[in-house]
This record gives structure tokens, C-alpha cells and sequence, in this order.
């Protein structure tokens, strides 16, 4: 394959990862640590839970199932018209994979990190190996926890229309993102204590190579999406490479150069495009680029509530009169402009205790709930409505029911909605 310039990585991310089209389609990825009652503080084996898997047959829904480095569970829905459909087949999934983990007595843990157990790695392959090298060797000790020990539900949306609605989702939803971490906060606890954060696991991401985990839009940066990736995956580090191209051969751990070091030739061999595509996978912004926006901030909640972060953001980007309520009071929050890096952190800190933030929750919350029901949505408009009286209008967030209990909560069969 040849030799990649620096306008083909302009090229290919303008081309694969800022696809525009009619929008509608909602997918979502929820990750859960595994959990023994009979050993809490032990991993549960990969293998083993590979075999519960394999054993339970396919999804019934079609979710796709995979582990995250320490053990962690990981469904993915298919991408659905519309947030009930999602929500609907993830739904009959978890259920599906919660039955199989209970007859083994096993059971998902309802916080998006690990309370009381060390991070320990299981998967090993060639790229996980590679990443803690590259995190240990830049003195990155949050990156260990970082793959083994957080889980987040990840929402899926589309790109856009055309390019003007897509920088319109582009600004809008790095603008909700803050809300997003403060109202669905849960991880307060950790090695057996209480942090001092709501969101911990947004913490630890931040602690973890800026280059790869910060946000793409930041405040006085106003390129065009499109060119505002590419820079910045330009401007990482380069993880891993493999001595050929493909992934043959040995696997080189953190080389030392930026990607764009590499197309400039000072690489050990000249980057293709399987390179870019690995390095682009390597890359953990909040809102990452993949040919729909991937939102990456949101941590894991208690199973009952899994459905309500993918149904908030669903609802208020793809309804207008939501969105535009969502609009203005996200515009007011970030006073016009891109979060900044401290807004993020107040927001993994304080949740909805910060003032500015939960005002801004609230607005997007009351939006949601009326625009569910335009949406064919009805029934996830009204566990919204439920979250929201639960926690948002009270100033809480799932990690305020937790803060003081340094044992993982465990979901039971049949919790999840």
C-alpha cells in the first residue's frame, strides 16, 4: 500500500469520519464491570465469561458483544431509526446476556468504576499490550484504570443533513457534553473510598495522555470540523505501530513520534492506511468522529436508568424544538463559546451541585421529556421524566446514592429496562 501524505489524512477523515445524510439513526454501547458476589475483590476471567457468552447463544436483537481490556462487558445495538428502537432491541439483549451472568451467579456492577478492585488487564493482544506499554512508559498511571476498570455508555448519532447541520451537532453537542457528565455522574468511589469527584472515571480519562483524551473543540478554535480532527490526530502521538504494515510482524510501543512526525518520513517505515486507521482508533476524545458522532463522556448508571442518556441526547439533537431549547441554554452555560477545560472538570467534580451546570440539565431535561412523544417515544419520555425527578431537579446524580458505600452495587436479573 503506499505511502500516506499529510492532504491524505485531510482526505480520509473528510471523507469516512464527517459522512453527511439524512439523520436519524441512534445506536448506543454500554459497558459493565462483572462482578462475583462470592469474590468481589477478584477479577472475573475472561475466559470464563467468554464461555458463558459463547454458550448463551447469539443476541437476540443483534448486539454485538465484546470485552474491554479488564474484563469488561460490552454490548453495542445495531444503529436504529430513532430512539425507541434502539432502546428497545439493547434492551431485550442486556437482558438476554443479565440472565445468562445470573445463572452463573454472576451480575453487573452498577458504576462506571471499579470500587475496590486493582486494575488488571486480561485481553492480550498485540494493541492493549502496546497501550500500557505506551501509558507506562509516558508515566501515565491513570492509563491502566483508564482500560480496565471504567465503563461508560457510549451514544451513537448521526453526522448531519449536510455540512451546515453537521457543525451545527458538532458545536451543540461538545457544548451538552459538561451536562452529560454532571447529570449521569456515577463513580464517586474508588480503591474503597470516596474520591472527592462525581465522575472519577472522567478524571482519570482527563489524567490520560491529553493528546488522545482531550476534547477536539476547545475554546478560540474555530476550524471546520472536518479539519479540527485531522489536526488533532496529526498532533497525537503515535501508540503503537507494527513493523508491517497490517499488523504483521512485531508490534512497536510507543516510537515516539506524533502521526504527523510519520508522514513527514521519521517513522521506521512509511504510514499506510491501515496505520491511519488504527492510529484514529486509538484516539479517545469525548465526541469522536467515526462517520457519526461517537459521545465517549458519559459513565455508566445503574442499570434501571442505562436507556435515559441514550433517549436525552437523542432527543435533543434530533428534535428541533428540543434542540433548540437545548441550544440556548447550552450557549448560556458555555457563555457562547466551546466548553472549557474547566467547565469539564467542574462538571466531573461537582456534577449538579455546580449551579451553571444543573440549571442547564434541567432545561435540557424538561425539553426531552416533552419531545420523546413526538418521537414515537413515549414510554422512554417518561423514565427520562422519572430520572429527572429522581436526581436532576433534586441537584443529584447516580454517584450521590453511592458516595458513602464503597461496595460495588450489584444489578440483580431482570433490572434492566
Amino acid at each position: 500500500m503506499s505511502r500516506m501524505t499529510t492532504e491524505d489524512v485531510h482526505e480520509y477523515i473528510n471523507g469516512i469520519c464527517f459522512k453527511t445524510g439524512p439523520p436519524g439513526k441512534v445506536g448506543a454501547e454500554t459497558e459493565w464491570l462483572v462482578i462475583d458476589p462470592e469474590r468481589p475483590t477478584a477479577p472475573v476471567a475472561i475466559d470464563r465469561l467468554a464461555e458463558l457468552v459463547e454458550a448463551c447463544g447469539p443476541p437476540p436483537a443483534g448486539s454485538r458483544i465484546t470485552f474491554e481490556p479488564g474484563g469488561q462487558i460490552e454490548l453495542s445495538s445495531p444503529a436504529l431509526p430513532g430512539p425507541a428502537r434502539a432502546h428497545e432491541a439493547l434492551a431485550v439483549d442486556l437482558r438476554h446476556i443479565e440472565k445468562t451472568l445470573a445463572d452463573a451467579g454472576l451480575y453487573l456492577a452498577e458504576t462506571a468504576l471499579d470500587p475496590v478492585r486493582p486494575p488488571a488487564r486480561q485481553l492480550r493482544t498485540p494493541r492493549y499490550t502496546a497501550m500500557e506499554r505506551f501509558f507506562d512508559g509516558h508515566r501515565h498511571a491513570s492509563g491502566r484504570t483508564m482500560m480496565c476498570s471504567t465503563a461508560s455508555i457510549q451514544v451513537c448519532l448521526d453526522n448531519g443533513a449536510d455540512a451546515a447541520d453537521l457543525r451545527g451537532r458538532w458545536e451543540f453537542l461538545h457544548r451538552l457534553g459538561p451536562v452529560l457528565v454532571a447529570a449521569f455522574a456515577d463513580s464517586a468511589v474508588w480503591r474503597g473510598r470516596p474520591t472527592g469527584w462525581k465522575s472519577t472515571r472522567w478524571a482519570i480519562w482527563a489524567a490520560t495522555d491529553a493528546t488522545r483524551t482531550r476534547p477536539v473543540l476547545e475554546p478560540g478554535t474555530g476550524t471546520d470540523p472536518a479539519t479540527a480532527w485531522a489536526e488533532y490526530a496529526l498532533g497525537a502521538r503515535v501508540m503503537a505501530l507494527s513493523e508491517i504494515s497490517g499488523g504483521g510482524g512485531e508490534w512497536i510501543a510507543d516510537p515516539g513520534i506524533t502521526l504527523a512526525d510519520w508522514v513527514d518520513g521519521r517513522g521506521p517505515r512509511s504510514m499506510t492506511l491501515d496505520d491511519l486507521e488504527f492510529h484514529l482508533s486509538t484516539l479517545f476524545p469525548p465526541i469522536r468522529p467515526r462517520g457519526w458522532w461517537e459521545l465517549r463522556m458519559i459513565d455508566t448508571v445503574p442499570l434501571r436508568w442505562w436507556p435515559v442518556p441514550v433517549a436525552l441526547a437523542a432527543a435533543l439533537t434530533e428534535d428541533p424544538r428540543a434542540r433548540a431549547t437545548a441550544e440556548e441554554a447550552t450557549e448560556r452555560l458555555c457563555r457562547g463559546a466551546a466548553p472549557t477545560p474547566t467547565l469539564w472538570l467542574r462538571s466531573a467534580r461537582l456534577g449538579p451541585e455546580d449551579a451553571e451546570v444543573a440549571a442547564c440539565a434541567r432545561t435540557c431535561f424538561d425539553a426531552a421529556v416533552e419531545a420523546l412523544p413526538r418521537m414515537g417515544a413515549a414510554a422512554l419520555a417518561a423514565l427520562v421524566d422519572e430520572y429527572a425527578d429522581h436526581y436532576v431537579r433534586r441537584g443529584l446524580c447516580p454517584a450521590d446514592t453511592t458516595v458513602q458505600v464503597p461496595e460495588p452495587r450489584l444489578a440483580h436479573p431482570g433490572g434492566s429496562s
